[in-house]
């Protein structure tokens, strides 16, 4: 065998010559050459959907290569894949007098990282998720590090949310950083698992969606400017603030007050949005500078169109006791005086201590893990409900995940706690009809929980779930209770981790086909 330069001779062609394909080896790599006519061509002899040997391929009159496993189909003439996702890797070949000599130099690392990430955003629109799963291979085996590729979907796709930030953006802190904790260890590739849920969770909220361009316009940044466009719903104007923000170079945490303020101005989006502005800011922190427009915009967008609970009957109470709260209720609270208690209860309660935010802040938590360990499933199985009462696991979680965000806010923003308190409270209150006070919940208590904890974030890399929401709230639930038991002690750890194992090991019905059909047909009914 001689080598020029990276060219290499393959000096023994009999087989091609015979059968006009063979397969030549060198350095690990499997080639197929294959003769048609008076060209030669020379691919990677794995088919790039599952490694099968294209060597068993069939081959068209007009050089399309067939893998017979799966019908993906390969134009050797031009390169493209015809049917199927991934590119065959193609081999310049040079047919000379002195013999047939092919380029066996390695592409450039830059271009495969490239090319790895043009890949993955093209299989969005079919949702192909083990593809995205190979190419984030291809992207890490060249070198990539498994941040940069999930900055670049968020860079590609932030402007795709019609309606602002998701559970995709906000729960990518919590994977991201799983996964920088797996890489530590030398867990290479289960930390890229963490990835691939981040980015395929990207690809089925943006699936098939067009561009929602965010303005050009920049506007000179002033604070409440920011927050009173978002309280009067004027996207173009808050987006161009936020875009003088950064001209001005302010950072992403330099923004955190005013967003903070904006996302507890109302009870919100049921506390998505304190949890999303949180999750936006430690995500900020992960990514770097590079990523803060991609995730100012959405959530400045989500702010702007989240529902305003506490503008209906149910919480119509909170207002008035958020005027009331003047710090000086100096009564002494406990978990056991919230639980059962209704909107207006709860928040009347509340401000009955005032004066100990802390203490307040501590029996709540402990509420809203007790109401989740005593969640009564019966709601979320029923076929016969109201659509008020249509009730489900997640809309338990976000009692905790919402009680962790706005503790990091409020520490930030202390004068944030009276509105932080209060939402809490309307947590407590509208969860106690869901409730089965009489359970017996003692064999979900957790003895060891070390153990407990690395049993959890180890199934959460195999969580078998097919709608990305769910595995979200698995994960920000679990990360939310992790952080929280590291600051408590006695019955509020306990209750905590209690729920938090509870809700892990309870199936969880998404699919509510009678109950839908029944109260389309009851709705329709009543129109009139």
């Amino acid at each position: 065998m001689n080598i020029a330069e990276n060219w290499v001779k393959i000096e023994n062609t009999t087989a091609l010559k015979d059968k006009d394909r063979m397969v030549f080896r060198q350095e690990g790599k499997q080639i197929l050459l294959i003769r048609k006519g008076t060209q030669i061509f020379a691919v990677n002899n794995r088919c790039p959907h599952e490694g099968y040997p294209l060597s068993e391929g069939s081959l068209s009159q007009d050089c399309s290569l067939t893998c017979n496993w799966h019908n993906w189909k390969f134009d050797l003439k031009s390169g493209d894949t015809l049917v199927g996702g991934d590119r065959l890797r193609h081999y310049p070949v040079r047919q000379g007098e002195d013999g047939l000599w092919i380029d066996l130099q390695d592409i450039p690392a830059s271009q495969v990282r490239q090319q790895a990430l043009d890949n993955i955003q093209a299989s969005f629109d079919r949702y192909e998720y083990d593809r995205m799963g190979r190419e984030l291979a291809r992207f890490r085996r060249a070198g990539g590090a498994y941040k940069e590729a999930v900055l670049d979907s968020l860079l590609r796709n932030h402007d795709r949310l019609e309606y602002g930030m998701g559970h995709a953006f906000a729960a990518a802190a919590d994977w991201l950083a799983y996964g920088q904790e797996l890489e530590q260890q030398g867990k290479d590739e289960d930390a890229l698992a963490t990835v691939l849920e981040i980015i395929s969770h990207v690809a089925w909220d943006c699936q098939r969606t067009p561009s929602c361009p965010y303005t050009q316009n920049v506007l000179p940044y002033a604070p409440e400017a920011l927050r009173a466009a978002i309280e009067v719903e004027d996207e173009n104007r808050a987006i161009a603030l936020t875009r003088g923000a950064l001209k001005a170079g302010l950072t992403f945490g330099d923004l955190m007050p005013v967003l903070a303020r904006a996302a507890l101005d109302h009870y919100k989006g049921f506390g998505h949005a304190a949890i999303y502005t949180y999750k936006a800011g430690q995500l900020a922190d992960l990514l770097g500078e590079k990523a803060w427009e991609a995730l100012l915009f959405p959530l400045v967008r989500y702010l702007i169109y989240a529902n305003r609970e506490d503008l209906i009957p149910e919480f119509r109470a909170y207002n008035k006791r958020l005027a009331l709260w003047d710090g000086t209720g100096d009564q002494p609270i406990f978990a056991d005086d919230l639980k059962g208690l209704s909107v207006s209860r709860s928040l009347a309660r509340v401000v009955q201590s005032s004066a100990r935010p802390e203490e307040v802040f501590l029996a709540l938590q402990e509420a809203l893990a007790w109401n989740m360990l005593h969640f009564d499933v019966q709601f979320e199985q029923a076929a016969d409900n109201a659509v008020a009462d249509n009730v489900n696991w997640l809309d338990f979680t976000h009692g905790l995940t919402f009680a962790n965000a706005v503790r990091v806010l409020c520490e930030q923003v202390p004068d944030l706690w009276p509105r932080a308190l209060l939402q809490m409270a309307c947590f407590n209150g509208c969860n106690r009809s869901y409730i089965a006070r009489n359970m017996d919940v003692k064999d979900w208590y957790v003895a060891d929980r070390d153990k407990f904890f690395v049993e959890t974030f180890t199934n959460l890399l195999d969580h078998g779930q097919p709608e990305p929401i769910i595995s979200a709230h698995l994960m920000k639930l679990s990360t939310a209770v992790r952080t929280e038991v590291e600051r408590a002690s006695g019955m509020r750890r306990d209750v905590m981790l209690a729920g938090l194992n509870r809700f892990l090991h309870s199936p969880i019905k998404r699919k509510h086909l009678l109950r839908t059909a029944r109260q389309a047909y009851r709705f329709v009914a009543r129109e009139g």
